[in-house]
Order: C-alpha cells, then sequence, then structure tokens
C-alpha cells in the first residue's frame, strides 16, 4: 500500500440561520456552505496501529490523542468495513483553527476519503460523515450547498463564476457550544422566538448570477451577535474591511474569524493589505470561492 494525500478546503458560511433549540440539544439551521481555497492536507500512510501527526503554523489547541475528529474518523471507517484501524495520520494545517471556518471536520473528511483509498474500500462516506459532526459532510462535497436538518442534510447549490474573499484570522478561538449558548441566552433576553430557519431567496440570486455585490448585501448570519458578545474586539475588525471597501462582511460560522466579500482579486488584494497594516486581526489571507470538497492529490 502506498501512501494517499487527500486535499479539503476550509468553508464560510454565506447565510447562518439558527432556529430555536431542540430537543436533543441541537439546533435546526438553514446554512449556506462555500468552500474555499484555504486547505488542508491528510496523508494516510501504511501502519500497524494508529497514530496521529500534526504539522503547520499555529496548530496549538488541535488535538493529536483519540479525540481529534481525523482519528475517530480513521476507527468510524475501520469499524464500519471490520478492518484494524492501521493508519499513519499526517495533517498539514492551513486552515485556522476553532476559527469558524470548520478544520477539524474538514481533517475527519479528508481522513475518511484517505483511509478508505488507503484500505481498498468503495463505501459512502457520508452517512460516516454525519455521524462525525454537522459541516463534515459538506467538507466532502465542497462546492457550494444549503445545509438543513443540524446542518448536514446538503442541497447542492448554482453558483456562477468565482467569488474573492479576505479573511481576517483572530487569536485564539471560540467554542462552537459556546457560541450558541450565547446565542440562545442573547435571543432569551431580548424575548425573541426564532420560527424555522429558511435560506434567503436574495442569496440564492445572487449566488445563480455570480453577482459579487449583491452576494455581499445579502450575508448573514445569526450567530454573529453572539460571537461579538464574547469577543467584543471583532466588531472593530468588521468595521475596519466595511470602510476599506469590503461588498460584505460577516464572523464565519461561530468565528472568531472575519469573512469579507471582494469585487475582485486585486480588490481582495488590496484588502487585505489594508486590514494588516490596520492591525485588526492576528493575520490576513486571500482566497477564492466555490472550490471542490475533499480530493485525492
Amino acid at each position: 500500500m502506498t501512501p494517499v494525500t487527500v486535499r479539503v478546503p476550509a468553508k464560510v458560511n454565506l447565510q447562518l440561520a439558527v432556529g430555536p433549540l431542540r430537543d436533543d440539544g441541537f439546533h435546526d439551521l438553514a446554512n449556506v456552505f462555500h468552500a474555499v481555497s484555504l486547505f488542508d492536507e491528510v496523508t494516510a500512510s501504511p501502519a500497524d496501529s494508529l497514530t496521529l501527526r500534526v504539522e503547520g503554523e499555529s496548530i496549538e489547541g488541535v488535538p493529536t490523542g483519540d479525540d481529534n475528529l481525523a482519528a475517530r474518523a480513521a476507527r468510524l471507517l475501520a469499524q464500519q468495513l471490520g478492518v484494524p484501524a492501521h493508519a499513519a495520520l499526517t495533517i498539514r494545517k492551513n486552515i485556522p483553527v476553532a476559527g469558524g471556518m470548520a478544520g477539524g471536520s474538514a481533517d475527519a473528511a479528508a481522513a475518511l476519503v484517505a483511509c478508505a483509498r488507503l484500505w481498498g474500500a468503495d463505501v459512502d462516506l457520508r452517512p460516516l460523515a454525519a455521524r462525525l459532526g454537522s459541516d463534515v459532510p459538506f467538507a466532502l462535497l465542497g462546492g457550494t450547498a444549503i445545509g438543513t436538518g443540524r446542518g448536514e442534510v446538503l442541497t447542492p447549490v448554482q453558483v456562477s463564476g468565482r467569488f474573492h474573499w479576505v479573511f481576517a484570522l483572530a487569536d485564539g478561538g471560540l467554542s462552537t457550544p459556546a457560541v450558541y449558548a450565547e446565542c440562545d441566552r442573547l435571543r432569551e433576553a431580548r424575548g425573541e422566538r426564532p420560527g424555522p430557519p429558511q435560506a434567503s431567496p436574495d442569496l440564492m440570486a445572487a449566488l445563480a448570477a455570480g453577482d459579487a455585490k449583491a452576494l455581499g448585501a445579502a450575508l448573514a448570519n445569526d450567530l454573529e451577535p453572539a460571537a461579538l458578545s464574547l469577543r467584543p474586539a471583532l466588531r472593530d475588525t468588521l468595521e475596519a474591511g466595511r470602510a476599506f471597501g469590503a461588498l460584505g462582511a460577516l464572523v464565519s460560522g461561530s468565528g472568531p474569524t472575519c469573512a469579507f466579500l471582494a469585487d475582485s482579486a486585486d480588490h481582495a488584494e488590496s484588502l487585505v493589505a489594508a486590514l494588516t497594516e490596520a492591525g485588526v486581526a492576528r493575520s490576513v489571507v486571500a482566497a477564492h470561492g466555490p472550490v471542490p470538497g475533499a480530493t485525492v492529490l
């Protein structure tokens, strides 16, 4: 057996509509996922046991034990196939850690694909992905899609052209459960009773038309007030991006990464330079989307 390397993208949530808390502790969502060109790579190599190594910058906080989602993915697949979970996994991180861009879920999806290829298995990975987490199925799919249920039920979305993005990466992360809990607390304090979440027709039309200006106006994230409550400094980051001409700005997912839509690749590069100079983020990077999901290299 030869090693298998899989490249997998980060995601930005173009819309994250959060419904009321369910009895199982999750929320119903209308989650418009968009895969962007920030990639992790996961390599699965032959081994006599399951091992894990994580490489890259700013990887503090990435679990390297049994609770790592990529390792859990390998064990789940092995259990499903009835084979030993023997693989040496190497994760090369480029997606921000705990940044609201689903890096851990992306690594789990990549591990499923890499181990399936390493072990010679031809199996539908989507049900296993859904068992691992709400964002894992989209990392397999890529492109742009609406996630319903708790985000794992995917419907691909028609997109014309390419969109250009800038991501401002913050120091430290935000706990996704903590952000959802803060969202519930803020809603209760305001007496809000959210209804069933739905994808925005304006957002769908902008994607189909490839209209960046209309897309920027339609970006929305119900978790953003909670992320700003827990990390008030993100307001300065969002305001700076808007002041520098971003077509749209929002906190990505549960944060703390802030996403800015540009009108061109050149505009994206100028936003990177301006936000870097302003000092409102740990680092700033440009990317584009949509891009494919987990892909064997």
